[in-house]
Order: C-alpha cells, then structure tokens, then sequence
C-alpha cells in the first residue's frame, strides 16, 4: 500500500499537532510533504525534522507559502486547521486540482461552505469533516440517501456554564470561560463553546456540508459529550455516533477515510461502558439530554439568524464573533456583551450575494465594524 500524502495547514495548533500524534503511530500509512503553520516556528521546526518534511512555512511567508503547501506539496490529504480566512484561497486552489480537504476550519465552511462544496463537486474532490459533531453525521449518512434524511441533531456539552444564572453568563471571567469541562481546543474555540456560537457555526456548517435547510438541523445540549451527532430519518429509526470525546477520533477518521485506522487510542480493552466513553473509573454510565436556552445563549439564535438571511450573513456573523471574542480574552469586553457586539454588527450590514471575493469584502466590513462597535462601547464606559 503507498503512502497517503498529507499536507497540513496550522500544523502547530491544537488540530495540528493532534493529527501529526495520530500519523506519527502509522508510518507507513502516511507521509507528512507540507507543514505550514504561524509564528511558533520553534515548533514547526521541530515538526519538519521529526517528519522529514522539506516543504515547510510559516506566517512571514503569507499567502504564497499556504498555496506552496496546500499545491506545491502535492498532498493527497490536505488537512485546513487554520483560523480565520487567511487559508481560503490555498483550500480553493487545492480543491480545484482534485485534492481532498479534511475540513477543521469552521469560519471556511461557513462563510464560504456553499462555494467550496460546488468547487468541490466541479473537480471531484472529497470535503471531510473533523470537527467531531460533523464527522459523526458524515459516519452515520455513509450508505444512506440524502431523501432520507428527516433531521440532524448536533450535540453540545453545554460549556462551563450550563447550569450558571444569566448574572454569571454576564460578568464570567476569561479563566471561567476557559474551564471547558470535556475538550481541549484553542482559546478562541473554548470561549466559542461557552457562549454556545461554536453550536452555532457548526450548525450553519452542517446546513452546507449535508445540503440540510436550518430547520431540519437541530442542537440537543448532551454534557457527557460522548453522542456526537443524531441523524434522524423519515421512516423514524436514529443513528447516532459515540466515542469518547477526543479529536483524535475524528482526525484519525479523516486521515485515513475510506479506511478506518485500526489503534486504541485511550484503550478500552472488552469493557463495555469503557467502550461506550465512560472513564475508566466509572461503574455506571447516563446519558443526559436537554433543549438549549436561547435566552441565556444568544449567540446560537444569531447564528440561526444568519443562517436563515444568507449570502454573506455568516461570513459577517463570523468575523464579528472573532473581534469581539478577541477582545474578551483581552479583557476589554464583559462575556454577556460578546452576543451585543455580533447583533449590531448583523444588524448595520446588508448580507450580499455570495462569492468569494463578496464574501472577503463582508469580512472585512464587519471586522472594522466590529472594532468600531467595541471602540464605541469603551468611549461611552468613560
């Protein structure tokens, strides 16, 4: 069997270097031919020795260097595990020359999801989700018809405030919002989950990854974390997808789709409930299940809203969330204000009509209107 030939852009994040653990246990599997990463060149230098990898950049390198990586490379497997948009144009230039794309970037999928699954449609090209609530859909569609499908229920571990008054969600600290209870993600992601708008951004990228109208794609909050997805189908009967919550489950999957990798990665052994997800201390495993609050997580029915108004309104819900989460985490904004400063900007922005280029220009509109938003907002606090 030759070697899958895997390139991967932010290989020095959290996604990055879980799926370079996952290709470091098959080495004859996988071989690792482009690493393109940020500004922790220490690491990335580590990374390329440790893989023998010769087509190596870093962020000094801008665009250029992400297409060399995601093109030049000439990957079977492009792995996209950036933020933000500063990757689109090397996705789209990969999936045009047929090369698969292992999906890890939420803001790509959807701001501008419709566009790469048309691209992708055009030049043969797979789209594979890791994001774990994706993949689990993805794994239970496998063999069905699209006809078939009645509703996707997406899960959510509900985030460290769950259970938390509309007073705490308000004045939460960034070391509170940080406590997520289950996964281990980037600063940016962990803040998203516990607002609840990574819910809703996987929401909007379901709706484009499966074809699926907002209404039939729904959120049930599942704290245990271990269902990840439910597909619903119209002669009633469920599928659902579980492990324990660990991407590098999902990552594993994608690395080696069509084929599924055969390892442990945090044992199990013939335990039953082991199996299932329950830690291994555990002699009983529940599973709880409860309807979201809009009211107390408002980002959810923003991203609902953008979903609904289209065009580039996701893009433009997306951009304004990474402002105001940024300056969250730089302690110049209250938690309860981050669902405010997305809803103005939704609100004083037209969606347009949907292109790439349409698409970049609502970006940056909303992340200078976002800024101006939040600069209002310190001037009145003076």
């Amino acid at each position: 069997m030759s070697r899958k030939r895997v390139a991967i852009l932010g290989s020095t994040g959290s996604i990055g270097t879980q799926a370079l653990d996952v290709i470091e246990r098959f080495p004859d599997r996988f071989h690792v031919v482009g690493l393109a990463a940020g500004r922790n060149v220490e690491l990335l230098r580590e990374q390329a020795e440790r893989f023998k990898c010769t087509i190596v950049t870093n962020a000094q390198d801008g665009a250029a260097g992400l297409h060399r990586v995601a093109v030049e490379s000439e990957p079977d497997l492009l792995l996209a595990a950036t933020d933000g948009a500063v990757a689109f144009d090397a996705v789209f230039a990969a999936v045009a020359r047929g090369t698969d794309v292992a999906v890890a970037n939420k803001e790509l999928i959807v701001a501008a999801g419709e566009l790469l699954m048309s691209a992708a449609g055009v030049s043969g090209a797979r789209i594979l989700p890791v994001d774990s609530e994706h993949s689990a859909v993805f794994q239970c569609l496998i063999g069905e018809r699209h006809e078939s499908i009645a509703r996707i229920l997406l899960t959510a571990s509900g985030g460290p405030f769950l259970g938390a008054s509309r007073e705490e969600i308000e004045n939460a600290s960034v070391e509170a919002a940080l406590a997520h209870p289950t996964w281990r993600m980037g600063k940016k992601n962990t803040v998203d989950s516990a607002t609840l708008m990574n819910k809703g951004l996987e929401v909007i990228e379901a709706s484009r990854l499966f074809a699926m109208p907002p209404e039939r794609v729904g959120v049930v909050i599942h704290p245990q974390s271990i269902v990840h997805a439910f597909v619903v189908f119209t002669d009633g009967s469920v599928k659902a997808q579980l492990a324990e919550p660990d991407m590098r489950v999902p990552i594993g999957y994608a690395l080696g789709y069509p084929e599924r990798l055969t390892w442990s990665p945090f044992g199990g052994g013939t335990d039953p409930l082991r199996l299932l997800g329950a830690k291994s201390e555990l002699q009983r495993l529940s599973y709880d299940y409860e309807r979201p609050d809009l009211d107390r997580f408002p980002c959810l029915r923003l991203a609902y809203e953008a979903l609904d108004r289209g065009g580039t309104m996701p893009a433009i819900l997306s951009a304004a969330n990474e402002i105001a989460v940024g300056a969250f985490l730089e302690g110049r904004l209250r938690f309860g204000d981050i669902p405010r400063v997305i809803e103005r900007v939704m609100n004083e922005i037209d969606e347009g009509e949907l292109s790439l280029p349409e698409v970049r220009a609502a970006d940056r509109r909303a992340r200078a209107l976002a800024m101006e938003v939040l600069e209002s907002r310190a001037a009145g606090a003076r």
